[in-house]
């Protein structure tokens, strides 16, 4: 990682314009430019990609060459990966596509904003759009929050990587993660295995979360402990909350009376998320969704706080915005 770990950015980069619409970022540090061109220029290559304009490594510089709005553009995109870089000690494809999405060039990302940052042991999460933003806040503030939006708009992944951090800074003694398995009709006894090998399956993507922000033994341990503990949605009914952050996962396959249940769990310092996407509803009959009846009855009150997500919040393959836009679209017309 690089040794300009505690400095502001705005000190790491210098930018010279020139007169043959031209950008130049020179880099005081060797580790950061290195880890922002990446190996045999590959991030760069990316960028280029990207953008459609000219980069160039240079010594201790990376020169653009374009017309002077996408010179703007992309020296804020390497401001942006420089960031990355310097608190994560890596740069990612995601971190390149997100790195010119127009949230990030509009805020121009600065290490000032530091309250809106996620520090997980692996990482440390940058919420990439205004909504994200509001969200990180949400979770942090609120007692409840509701959720909704398609797939890829980090709704899961900031409400697990959030627990984690109160849960290591031991404001809550347990994460609680639960999601309704509607493929298997909730009648989990049929399964084979144990309670967690039967619901396992339907839980993978938040596993994926908490193994993406910490290690993988250490993530067992605290599964084994019951510091995490997996719980099909079934199996919360009667149950009481305290010191626990709560997240139901995929709430659009629960009914009305199912999250109603689990709003209702919550205890003594405890925080409950309730995220799901209700376009993605495979319950029999659709209207037995809850999710959208909870944020119309449920919006009013000041301790709930309800953030929907569209398209444009979308942080995986550019491709995806565009596919779930085009759904979106279909469903108004």
């Amino acid at each position: 990682m690089s040794s300009i770990t505690k400095k502001n950015i705005d000190q790491a980069l210098k930018f010279v314009y020139s007169d043959n619409n031209s950008l130049s970022v020179i880099f005081h540090d060797n580790d950061l430019l290195m880890g922002v061109v990446g190996e045999f220029n590959k991030n760069l290559q990316e960028l280029e990609k990207i953008t459609k304009c000219s980069l160039y490594s240079r010594g201790n510089s990376i020169l653009i060459k374009s017309n002077p709005q996408i010179n703007e553009k992309v020296k804020n995109a390497i401001q942006f990966l420089a960031n990355q870089f310097i608190n994560n000690g890596s740069i990612e494809i995601k971190d390149i596509l997100s790195s010119v999405d127009k949230f990030m060039i509009n805020e121009k990302i600065k290490n000032n904003n530091i309250t809106d940052i996620i520090k997980t042991p692996k990482k440390s999460i940058i919420p990439r759009s205004e909504r994200q933003k509001n969200y990180v806040r949400a979770l942090r503030e609120s007692d409840i929050v509701i959720s909704a939006g398609p797939a890829g708009t980090g709704k899961t992944f900031l409400a697990v990587a959030v627990g984690l951090t109160m849960l290591l800074e031991k404001k809550i003694e347990r994460i609680i993660l639960s999601r309704p398995a509607v493929e298997a009709g909730e009648r989990l006894g049929f399964l084979p295995g144990d309670m967690k090998e039967k619901v396992d399956p339907y839980l993978r993507p938040l596993y994926d979360s908490l193994y993406d922000l910490f290690d993988f033994e250490k993530i067992q341990r605290m599964i084994e402990i019951g510091d995490i503990e997996i719980a099909p949605l079934a199996f919360m009914r009667g149950r009481t909350l305290k010191n626990s952050f709560a997240i139901l996962d995929e709430a659009q396959n629960a009914t009305d009376t199912q999250i109603k249940m689990f709003l209702t769990r919550i205890g003594e310092n405890s925080k409950i998320v309730v995220n799901g996407d209700p376009t993605q509803i495979d319950l029999p009959n659709k209207n037995m969704s809850g999710l959208v009846r909870s944020k119309e009855l449920l919006g009013h009150l000041k301790e709930i706080s309800i953030v929907d997500f569209d398209h444009s919040d979308v942080v995986r393959h550019p491709l995806v915005s565009k596919i779930v836009k085009a759904y979106s679209n279909n469903d108004k017309s």
